[in-house]
């Protein structure tokens, strides 16, 4: 079915389950709809994987230094809880929505994985490139600035990654479907 017909498609001769489709999406048509992505809709979705990201990575970071361990161990464990709080911010809201677990997991997966790897890769890419950057204290200032230069980075580069999904129906255009 197309989204357009899909939007104004009238949900009142419709029974069972789906019975409020249309009035939940109200206002949200614009979301999902492909080709209709807005910058400041990419920007949105952007920032909500930035959150989940940035905590994962510090946390990380946080956890590696307090045991010890090498940069190398360190990066993947931050890398593992971004994903971790990236899905984790997704979930939260689809639950709240009343999706069961299992479906609630699929569509997080569909609508951050791409956002995340992205900015996953460019965030530790420019800390591993940024000289010092790898051997700086979580108590040293070079820390901080390199991290927030990385996630800014991160941020601008996976704006458009976001727009393109939301804008061909996929990434967090799925996930505007749950919300109320």
């Amino acid at each position: 079915m197309q989204h357009d017909a899909h939007a104004h498609h009238d949900h009142s001769t419709h029974g069972g389950p789906h019975e409020n489709h249309g009035a939940r999406h109200e206002g949200h048509g614009a979301h999902h709809t492909p080709g209709k992505a807005s910058w400041s809709m990419a920007a949105k979705a952007t920032l909500h994987c930035l959150t989940g990201c940035a905590i994962g990575e510090v946390l990380g970071m946080i956890i590696g230094t307090a045991l010890g361990w090498g940069n190398m161990e360190t990066m993947i464990l931050a890398i593992i809880l971004a994903f971790f709080f990236g899905y984790a911010l997704t979930l939260r809201g689809i639950l709240a929505a009343g999706v069961d677990f299992k479906t609630a997991f699929k569509v997080a997966l569909a609508a951050d994985t791409l956002s995340i790897a992205v900015m996953e890769i460019i965030d530790n890419g420019v800390i591993a490139l940024w000289p010092g950057a790898m051997d700086a204290h979580l108590s040293d200032p070079v820390f901080w600035i390199v991290l927030a230069i990385a996630l800014a980075a991160a941020f601008v580069i996976t704006v458009p990654v976001n727009k393109w999904m939301i804008g061909r129906g996929k990434g967090h255009a799925v996930v505007h479907q749950y919300h109320h």
